[in-house]
């Protein structure tokens, strides 16, 4: 028994794993499986970019194939090797049908059963009937067209559970932010805001306990949906790989799970930001920040040859001049304006200033830019802007300053606040006929000092 084993085994190593006939003209792709040429060539007939094993779903980049020639000569041997009487009798055996005892034949393709030919005789004669080869085909075409789909699922889910782990980041480092910014407000307002910051506090790690909770059962949900594909998937393959019989045996199910899959719904959240109940002495900042904040960008046009302006407009950097005139500079102080300008109504803008240096914001007059382009300064040769309102202060190392600046054009006044206490700083009036730019600068002494336009 041990030699007709190893026998077989030795006849199944020269078969190919997609026809189960011996090998012909065999190949070897990449993962090292061998298929007859003509085997992997159909396989991957309909396929681009990525073409996965049938045995082992390795991908190949490319149809990048091997003949394989001594397991050609080793083939043309193993069938010269004469077949033994248990050998004969195992591979003559058929699967018979348990009410008529005779070889299954035929295939119901409206049932998704076989049937023997006393089958059809007795019991179902009116129904379409194929044989079981043309049957077996059909249905490894089609269950080689889930295939494909099944690997792009499956990597939509693998990404899908990524994106997730990567929210569950994103709510820690904006509750992170928040408790930064909590933390400016309650060392001013200790003493009257104590108890309500401890409840703030608690809501806060409730909330993103509550939020996290559900990110992560959803995460477990993508995580078993992609272990229910990644198990009918294999199924499937096998079930390619099988023989006729086999395959046709319980194909229902296999359909049926492949047709009813249910991806999970996916998480999505809004967190909730909660706010002081501020003394009355507070409510008009506030009121300034929610009611009144716009949204601004710098102007590159207007910016100083040492500044380096971000992508999005939002932030300016200082650095060391390289000896360059840029014509458009419009002060001898590294200095840049907003795109936007007012002629009218409240807006309010906030500010952060990090690195190490001096710096200065405020606005300037619309016409005070125009005459800056026209009239460049004799002693600098670089031209200079009239400020209507500023304010200077220094940014020591490893330190952020928040400042927020109210403009009220009707009333002429400009207001300054330290939005790292909730202070305020500096107070300008002053009669207003045209419109005022909002202006960002640093001192040349200023080292990688980096003024940031906040948006909240």
């Amino acid at each position: 028994m041990d030699s007709v084993a190893s026998l077989a085994e030795l006849q199944a190593e020269a078969s190919c794993p997609v026809c189960l006939d011996y090998l012909t003209d065999p190949v070897t792709i990449e993962c090292g499986h061998n298929f007859c040429r003509s085997c992997i060539h159909q396989w991957w007939e309909d396929l681009q970019d990525i073409f996965p094993c049938p045995v082992c779903l390795h991908h190949c980049p490319d149809r990048d194939f091997k003949r394989n020639t001594q397991l050609c000569h080793m083939t043309d041997m193993v069938k010269q090797i004469p077949t033994t009487g248990s050998q004969r009798k195992l591979q003559e055996e058929k699967l018979l049908c348990e009410k008529h005892n005779e070889v299954f034949t035929l295939f119901c393709d409206s049932a998704l059963e076989l049937w023997c030919p006393q089958c059809k005789i007795s019991d179902h004669q009116d129904l379409p009937l194929i044989p079981i080869e043309e049957a077996a085909a059909s249905h490894r075409r089609k269950l080689k067209s889930y295939i494909e789909p099944l690997i792009v699922e499956f990597e939509d889910a693998e990404t899908e559970y990524e994106n997730h782990i990567a929210k569950t980041f994103e709510v820690q480092r904006k509750m992170e932010n928040w408790r930064r910014e909590l933390y400016y407000e309650c060392k001013e307002l200790k003493h009257s805001l104590e108890v309500e910051h401890d409840e703030i506090n608690a809501s806060l790690l409730i909330e993103e306990k509550d939020v996290e909770e559900k990110i992560t059962e959803n995460g477990r949900q993508i995580s078993n949906h992609m272990f229910t594909l990644n198990n009918l998937l294999r199924e499937i393959v096998e079930k390619y790989l099988q023989t006729d019989l086999d395959l046709l045996t319980g194909i229902e199910s296999t359909h049926n799970r492949y047709e009813n899959l249910e991806t999970p719904a996916v998480f999505s959240y809004e967190l909730k930001r909660a706010s002081f109940t501020l003394p009355p002495h507070y409510f008009g900042l506030h009121k300034m920040m929610s009611t009144f904040q716009v949204d601004l960008s710098l102007d590159p046009e207007t910016a100083h040859p040492s500044l380096i302006i971000s992508r999005d407009r939002k932030s300016v950097t200082y650095r060391i001049p390289d000896g360059l005139h840029n014509p458009q500079a419009l002060s001898s102080y590294p200095a840049v304006l907003s795109s936007e300008g007012f002629a009218a109504g409240r807006h309010f803008w906030q500010v952060e200033v990090k690195g190490t240096g001096e710096w200065s914001l405020g606005v300037c007059k619309e016409s005070a830019l125009q005459n800056a382009l026209m009239s460049p300064s004799p002693s600098r040769g670089s031209r200079h802007i009239e400020l209507c309102a500023s304010i200077c202060g220094t940014c020591p190392r490893g330190h952020v300053m928040r400042v927020g600046i109210f403009l009220d054009y009707e009333l002429g006044e400009v207001s300054f606040y330290n939005l790292n206490n909730r202070s305020y700083l500096y107070g300008f009036t002053d009669t207003f006929t045209e419109k005022l730019m909002p202006y960002f600068s640093s001192a040349p002494s200023s080292k990688s000092l980096t003024i940031s336009v906040r948006d909240e």
